[in-house]
Protein backbone atom coordinates (compact mmCIF):
# COMPACT_ATOMS: atom_id res chain seq x y z
CA UNK A 1 0.00 0.00 0.00
CA UNK A 2 2.51 2.16 0.73
CA UNK A 3 4.16 1.82 -2.69
CA UNK A 4 1.54 2.45 -4.18
CA UNK A 5 0.57 5.64 -2.49
CA UNK A 6 4.18 6.35 -2.82
CA UNK A 7 3.57 5.83 -7.16
CA UNK A 8 0.68 8.20 -6.60
CA UNK A 9 2.40 10.64 -5.52
CA UNK A 10 5.12 10.80 -7.94
CA UNK A 11 2.44 10.66 -10.89
CA UNK A 12 0.70 13.74 -9.50
CA UNK A 13 3.99 15.38 -9.39
CA UNK A 14 4.99 14.31 -12.77
CA UNK A 15 0.98 15.78 -13.93
CA UNK A 16 2.35 19.08 -11.64
CA UNK A 17 5.52 19.72 -13.81
CA UNK A 18 3.56 18.87 -16.99
CA UNK A 19 1.23 21.54 -16.03
CA UNK A 20 3.66 24.25 -15.17
CA UNK A 21 5.31 23.21 -18.28
CA UNK A 22 2.48 24.23 -20.26
CA UNK A 23 1.80 27.21 -18.80
CA UNK A 24 5.90 28.17 -19.23
CA UNK A 25 5.50 27.61 -22.96
CA UNK A 26 2.96 30.00 -23.86
CA UNK A 27 4.95 32.36 -21.89
CA UNK A 28 8.34 31.57 -23.32
CA UNK A 29 5.76 31.50 -27.22
CA UNK A 30 4.16 34.63 -26.88
CA UNK A 31 7.61 36.35 -25.91
CA UNK A 32 8.94 34.85 -28.72
CA UNK A 33 6.84 36.20 -31.42
CA UNK A 34 7.96 39.55 -31.41
CA UNK A 35 11.45 39.10 -31.98
CA UNK A 36 10.86 36.19 -34.62
CA UNK A 37 8.21 38.85 -36.37
CA UNK A 38 10.99 41.61 -36.36
CA UNK A 39 13.55 38.70 -38.55
CA UNK A 40 11.22 38.17 -40.88
CA UNK A 41 10.20 41.97 -41.73
CA UNK A 42 13.71 42.44 -42.04
CA UNK A 43 14.58 39.47 -44.09
CA UNK A 44 11.51 41.32 -46.28
CA UNK A 45 13.22 44.92 -46.42
CA UNK A 46 16.67 43.62 -47.25
CA UNK A 47 14.90 41.25 -49.78
CA UNK A 48 13.72 44.77 -51.50
CA UNK A 49 17.15 46.45 -50.92
CA UNK A 50 18.68 43.77 -52.44
CA UNK A 51 16.16 44.07 -55.20
CA UNK A 52 16.93 47.74 -55.86
CA UNK A 53 20.99 46.88 -55.47
CA UNK A 54 20.74 44.50 -58.57
CA UNK A 55 18.30 47.93 -60.48
CA UNK A 56 21.59 49.79 -60.06
CA UNK A 57 24.12 47.21 -60.53
CA UNK A 58 22.44 46.56 -64.37
CA UNK A 59 22.40 50.34 -64.85
CA UNK A 60 25.70 50.38 -64.07
CA UNK A 61 27.20 46.81 -65.84
CA UNK A 62 28.99 48.87 -68.72
CA UNK A 63 31.41 49.94 -65.41
CA UNK A 64 32.27 46.14 -64.31
CA UNK A 65 34.40 43.75 -65.78
CA UNK A 66 32.62 40.53 -66.77
CA UNK A 67 34.02 38.88 -63.86
CA UNK A 68 33.41 41.48 -61.30
CA UNK A 69 29.46 41.26 -62.73
CA UNK A 70 28.69 37.64 -62.62
CA UNK A 71 30.12 37.35 -58.79
CA UNK A 72 27.86 40.15 -57.82
CA UNK A 73 25.13 38.63 -59.29
CA UNK A 74 26.63 35.59 -57.47
CA UNK A 75 26.25 36.67 -54.38
CA UNK A 76 23.30 38.69 -54.63
CA UNK A 77 21.72 35.31 -55.76
CA UNK A 78 22.91 33.60 -52.98
CA UNK A 79 21.67 36.68 -50.26
CA UNK A 80 18.28 36.34 -52.23
CA UNK A 81 18.23 32.72 -51.82
CA UNK A 82 19.35 32.60 -47.50
CA UNK A 83 16.59 35.71 -46.89
CA UNK A 84 14.02 33.20 -48.64
CA UNK A 85 14.97 30.66 -46.27
CA UNK A 86 15.04 33.24 -43.20
CA UNK A 87 11.18 34.10 -43.90
CA UNK A 88 9.94 30.58 -44.53
CA UNK A 89 11.65 29.23 -41.53
CA UNK A 90 10.57 32.12 -39.30
CA UNK A 91 7.10 32.18 -40.78
CA UNK A 92 7.30 28.62 -39.44
CA UNK A 93 7.72 29.10 -36.51
CA UNK A 94 5.07 31.88 -36.01
CA UNK A 95 2.72 29.10 -36.68
CA UNK A 96 4.40 26.59 -33.84
CA UNK A 97 3.94 29.35 -31.89
CA UNK A 98 0.28 30.67 -32.85
CA UNK A 99 -0.90 26.91 -32.39
CA UNK A 100 0.58 26.71 -29.15
CA UNK A 101 -1.22 30.03 -28.41
CA UNK A 102 -4.23 28.96 -29.37
CA UNK A 103 -4.46 26.08 -27.25
CA UNK A 104 -3.11 27.90 -24.21
CA UNK A 105 -6.11 30.66 -24.57
CA UNK A 106 -8.54 28.71 -25.35
CA UNK A 107 -11.12 28.38 -22.43
CA UNK A 108 -12.37 25.12 -20.85
CA UNK A 109 -14.67 23.14 -23.40
CA UNK A 110 -14.33 25.85 -26.00
CA UNK A 111 -15.45 24.97 -29.66
CA UNK A 112 -13.67 26.97 -32.20
CA UNK A 113 -13.36 26.49 -35.93
CA UNK A 114 -9.59 24.39 -36.42
CA UNK A 115 -7.98 23.66 -38.95
CA UNK A 116 -7.39 19.73 -38.35
CA UNK A 117 -4.96 18.88 -39.97
CA UNK A 118 -2.33 21.58 -39.16
CA UNK A 119 -3.32 20.47 -35.54
CA UNK A 120 -2.46 17.09 -35.82
CA UNK A 121 0.16 18.13 -37.62
CA UNK A 122 2.12 20.20 -35.25
CA UNK A 123 1.63 18.04 -32.72
CA UNK A 124 2.76 14.82 -34.46
CA UNK A 125 5.82 16.57 -34.95
CA UNK A 126 6.10 18.21 -31.65
CA UNK A 127 6.07 14.67 -30.36
CA UNK A 128 8.76 13.49 -32.43
CA UNK A 129 10.86 16.33 -31.59
CA UNK A 130 10.60 15.84 -27.83
CA UNK A 131 11.27 12.21 -27.89
CA UNK A 132 14.38 13.00 -30.22
CA UNK A 133 15.42 15.98 -27.63
CA UNK A 134 15.55 12.80 -24.88
CA UNK A 135 17.06 10.44 -27.51
CA UNK A 136 19.31 11.08 -29.64
CA UNK A 137 19.71 8.17 -31.89
CA UNK A 138 15.70 8.19 -32.16
CA UNK A 139 14.38 8.09 -35.47
CA UNK A 140 11.46 7.23 -37.40
CA UNK A 141 9.56 7.66 -40.82
CA UNK A 142 6.43 9.55 -40.32
CA UNK A 143 3.94 9.03 -43.15
CA UNK A 144 1.17 12.12 -43.53
CA UNK A 145 -1.46 11.18 -45.38
CA UNK A 146 -3.91 14.62 -44.92
CA UNK A 147 -7.38 14.62 -46.81
CA UNK A 148 -7.09 17.94 -49.30
CA UNK A 149 -9.37 20.97 -48.78
CA UNK A 150 -10.61 19.69 -45.32
CA UNK A 151 -13.03 22.86 -44.13
CA UNK A 152 -12.46 23.96 -40.56
CA UNK A 153 -14.27 22.03 -38.29
CA UNK A 154 -15.50 22.80 -34.85
CA UNK A 155 -13.44 20.86 -32.06
CA UNK A 156 -12.03 22.02 -28.70
CA UNK A 157 -8.15 22.52 -30.36
CA UNK A 158 -6.49 22.18 -26.46
CA UNK A 159 -7.87 18.96 -25.95
CA UNK A 160 -8.01 17.43 -29.38
CA UNK A 161 -4.61 18.51 -29.96
CA UNK A 162 -3.58 16.40 -26.13
CA UNK A 163 -4.84 13.58 -27.24
CA UNK A 164 -2.92 13.86 -30.15
CA UNK A 165 -0.04 14.37 -28.90
CA UNK A 166 -0.86 11.32 -25.87
CA UNK A 167 -1.32 8.71 -28.36
CA UNK A 168 1.97 10.16 -30.93
CA UNK A 169 3.70 10.02 -27.62
CA UNK A 170 2.55 6.04 -26.79
CA UNK A 171 3.47 5.52 -30.43
CA UNK A 172 7.30 7.06 -30.27
CA UNK A 173 7.76 4.74 -27.34
CA UNK A 174 6.49 1.57 -28.55
CA UNK A 175 8.57 1.88 -31.49
CA UNK A 176 11.46 2.74 -30.10
CA UNK A 177 11.31 0.15 -27.05
CA UNK A 178 10.92 -2.16 -30.01
CA UNK A 179 13.78 -1.14 -32.07
CA UNK A 180 15.97 -2.10 -28.89
CA UNK A 181 15.60 -5.85 -29.51
CA UNK A 182 14.02 -6.29 -33.02
CA UNK A 183 16.94 -7.08 -35.30
CA UNK A 184 18.64 -4.46 -37.59
CA UNK A 185 16.53 -4.28 -39.90
CA UNK A 186 13.57 -3.03 -38.35
CA UNK A 187 12.43 0.36 -39.84
CA UNK A 188 10.59 2.14 -37.09
CA UNK A 189 7.21 4.18 -38.80
CA UNK A 190 4.13 6.09 -37.25
CA UNK A 191 1.64 6.27 -40.26
CA UNK A 192 -1.13 9.42 -39.74
CA UNK A 193 -4.58 10.36 -41.53
CA UNK A 194 -6.69 12.94 -41.09
CA UNK A 195 -10.39 12.42 -43.24
CA UNK A 196 -14.24 13.05 -43.18
CA UNK A 197 -15.93 9.68 -43.60
CA UNK A 198 -19.89 10.12 -44.05
CA UNK A 199 -19.66 13.99 -41.57
CA UNK A 200 -17.64 12.30 -39.07
CA UNK A 201 -14.07 13.12 -38.76
CA UNK A 202 -11.47 10.60 -38.52
CA UNK A 203 -7.87 10.62 -37.48
CA UNK A 204 -5.80 7.75 -37.46
CA UNK A 205 -2.10 7.22 -35.72
CA UNK A 206 -0.99 3.78 -36.47
CA UNK A 207 2.45 2.48 -35.44
CA UNK A 208 4.79 -0.81 -36.05
CA UNK A 209 5.76 -0.75 -32.74
CA UNK A 210 5.55 -3.34 -29.99
CA UNK A 211 1.83 -3.91 -29.82
CA UNK A 212 -0.06 -4.93 -26.61
CA UNK A 213 -0.21 -7.83 -24.68
CA UNK A 214 -3.89 -8.71 -23.39
CA UNK A 215 -3.02 -7.20 -19.95
CA UNK A 216 -2.22 -4.16 -21.30
CA UNK A 217 -5.49 -4.10 -23.74
CA UNK A 218 -7.25 -4.16 -20.67
CA UNK A 219 -6.17 -1.93 -18.71
CA UNK A 220 -4.97 0.82 -20.97
CA UNK A 221 -7.78 3.00 -20.07
CA UNK A 222 -7.16 2.79 -16.08
CA UNK A 223 -6.13 6.05 -14.36
CA UNK A 224 -2.57 5.44 -13.11
CA UNK A 225 -1.76 2.30 -15.20
CA UNK A 226 1.60 2.71 -17.19
CA UNK A 227 3.83 0.06 -18.98
CA UNK A 228 6.39 3.12 -18.89
CA UNK A 229 9.14 3.19 -16.05
CA UNK A 230 8.46 5.60 -13.29
CA UNK A 231 9.01 9.06 -13.90
CA UNK A 232 8.13 8.56 -17.64
CA UNK A 233 4.67 8.33 -17.55
CA UNK A 234 1.72 9.24 -15.53
CA UNK A 235 -0.82 6.68 -16.39
CA UNK A 236 -3.24 9.18 -17.16
CA UNK A 237 -2.89 9.75 -20.53
CA UNK A 238 -5.29 7.38 -22.10
CA UNK A 239 -7.62 7.53 -19.86
CA UNK A 240 -7.62 11.89 -20.42
CA UNK A 241 -7.52 11.02 -24.27
CA UNK A 242 -11.02 9.18 -23.97
CA UNK A 243 -12.33 11.53 -21.94
CA UNK A 244 -11.60 14.33 -25.02
CA UNK A 245 -13.13 12.03 -27.75
CA UNK A 246 -16.11 10.31 -26.22
CA UNK A 247 -17.24 12.70 -23.49
CA UNK A 248 -16.19 15.98 -24.85
CA UNK A 249 -16.63 15.81 -28.61
CA UNK A 250 -19.01 12.83 -28.64
CA UNK A 251 -16.94 10.79 -30.78
CA UNK A 252 -15.11 7.08 -30.06
CA UNK A 253 -11.88 6.42 -29.41
CA UNK A 254 -10.76 2.76 -30.54
CA UNK A 255 -7.92 0.86 -30.89
CA UNK A 256 -5.97 -2.42 -33.03
CA UNK A 257 -3.21 -3.98 -31.38
CA UNK A 258 -1.20 -7.26 -31.98
CA UNK A 259 1.75 -7.94 -29.63
CA UNK A 260 5.52 -7.53 -31.88
CA UNK A 261 3.40 -5.80 -34.57
CA UNK A 262 1.91 -2.85 -33.48
CA UNK A 263 -0.85 -0.68 -32.36
CA UNK A 264 -3.35 1.88 -34.26
CA UNK A 265 -5.63 4.11 -32.60
CA UNK A 266 -8.32 5.39 -34.36
CA UNK A 267 -10.63 8.82 -32.68
CA UNK A 268 -13.86 9.11 -34.31
CA UNK A 269 -15.24 12.58 -34.14
CA UNK A 270 -19.41 13.49 -35.62
CA UNK A 271 -18.91 16.97 -37.26
CA UNK A 272 -20.18 19.61 -34.62
CA UNK A 273 -22.27 22.82 -36.93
Amino acid sequence: MDKQMEDLKQKLKEQEKLASLGLLSAGIAHEIQNPLNFVINFSKISDKLLSDLTEIVEDNEDKLSDDDREEVEDIVADLKENMAKIVEHGERAISIIQGILLISRGKDNEFLPTDICHLVKEYVWLSYHAMRANNKSFNIAIHENYQEGLPKLMVIPQDLSRAVLNVMNNACYAVWKKSESAPADYQPEVNISVSLNDNQLVISLADNGEGMTEEVKERLFENFFTTKPVGQGTGLGMAITRDIVENKHGGKLTFESTEGKGTTFTFTIPIKK
